[in-house]
């Protein structure tokens, strides 16, 4: 995890609009990065992907902790983006604690709903056992990131 974010001081950094443009590595450290983690991964030469944070920028994951970062194959923008963009809007509006969500999107991304206790209704991101408690929506960053 990024060791400058905490819980204390989300409003200051992962819910603050623009703020992942502030500690995202530059591209140049990021691709020397990927063709190793690409074959770390045994990927298919030639394969579509995109060099991915396991735990995003926007929920507060290390910006170029190798171990964070990983090629996701598929489309860019991939489906985890949408996950990610839900899980800061919880975090961000209050349901649910920083920490729940980095455990839920590290574990899985196709399960962070269900871990972290949320589900998404109409759209919103709302907590499962109160379904009447949903986000707002404040982002600020909709960078997938």
């Amino acid at each position: 995890m990024n060791p400058q974010v905490s819980q204390a001081n989300i409003a200051t950094t992962v819910c603050k609009s623009g703020w992942t443009k502030t500690v995202r590595p530059p591209t140049g450290k990021t691709s020397r990065m990927k063709d190793t983690t690409a074959k770390a991964y045994t990927l298919p030469a030639g394969e579509t992907g995109e060099y991915d944070h396991l735990v995003s920028l926007e929920l507060g994951g290390a910006p170029d902790d190798p171990r964070n970062l990983w090629v996701e194959p598929g489309k860019i923008p991939n489906p985890k983006d949408a996950v990610e963009n839900k899980l800061k809007d919880a975090v961000c509006s209050g349901l649910i604690p920083l920490a729940t969500a980095q455990t839920a999107i590290a574990r899985s991304w196709t399960t962070a709903f269900d871990d972290a206790g949320l589900r998404v209704n109409g759209g919103a991101v709302c907590l499962r056992a109160e379904p009447s408690r949903c986000a707002h929506g404040q982002r600020g960053d909709s960078t997938g990131e």
